[in-house]
């Protein structure tokens, strides 16, 4: 399909896990990519690897928590196209503690991560994609609809992604830009390959599990909804909260 053709998708996290993911779905469908990471290593490899299969992508080291350094990606990014269509912000962390473990310094660098970068790039942005008509895909989480124990900053961070994007949705919608978050469950990504259950967790407590097995889905099968919800098929899709979680959030 070439349902991305002569659109410009804007993409964080794009050097592993769902943003890399949603690079590759984006761009083998037809859009010129601007590829994002604070991992410098890992996006050189990844995107010299989709430039070998024929996909335009221009790729910087950036880091969601510089303000200005977001706003000069974005500004690069429209330089280079001369247009913005696509807004994924897919770059995250998680911060798994015992409550009274958490330090506020790990609670604003979590928020940093999570939602002031998506504030901060949708602003940045949003005059292009005003232009272009285009709209903007975040990723949320399961664990801003329900609680996630030892992880209440990653909760509130991923509840505050899903509200700004239905807030920005209703703004926006009369003036042709759609705003929709994502929300996975437990997706297979270095993310959280590499959470922890801090020392003397109650695992009981994670007891909500998805009824389908495996318990956790596919970063492609993550990118194949965000390719959806910035697609034409959604024009009628927006403020919507997509929930991929196996039924998790059901049960």
């Amino acid at each position: 399909m070439d349902r991305f053709e002569n659109k410009v998708a804007f993409i964080t996290g794009a050097a592993s896990g769902i943003g890399l993911a949603t690079a590759r779905r984006l761009g083998e469908e037809g859009a010129r990519l601007f590829a994002c990471d604070i991992n410098a290593e890992g996006l050189e490899r990844e995107m010299t690897a989709l430039r070998e299969r024929g996909v335009e992508v221009r790729f910087r080291v950036l880091d969601v928590t510089d303000d200005a350094d977001c706003a000069e990606a974005v500004q690069e990014c429209v330089a280079a196209y001369g247009q913005l269509d696509i807004l994924c912000n897919i770059a995250g962390m998680v911060c798994t503690a015992n409550f009274t473990d958490l330090t506020a310094e790990r609670w604003r660098r979590v928020m940093d991560v999570n939602i002031n970068s998506v504030f901060v790039l949708c602003l940045a942005a949003m005059p292009h994609l005003l232009e272009s008509g285009g709209n903007v895909v975040n990723i949320a989480s399961t664990a801003g609809i329900a609680g996630l124990p030892y992880n209440s900053a990653y909760c509130a961070s991923k509840a505050a992604v899903l509200n700004f994007s239905r807030a920005l949705a209703v703004e926006y919608a009369s003036r042709g830009v759609r705003v929709n978050a994502v929300c996975p469950g437990g997706v297979n990504t270095p993310l959280i390959q590499n959470a922890q259950a801090p020392e003397g967790a109650d695992l009981a407590l994670f007891g909500r599990m998805s009824p389908i097995t495996p318990f956790m889905a596919e970063p492609e099968e993550i990118a194949g909804s965000v390719a959806y919800l910035a697609s034409n098929e959604a024009r009628f899709v927006t403020g919507s909260a997509l929930v991929i979680d196996g039924g998790q959030t059901a049960v």
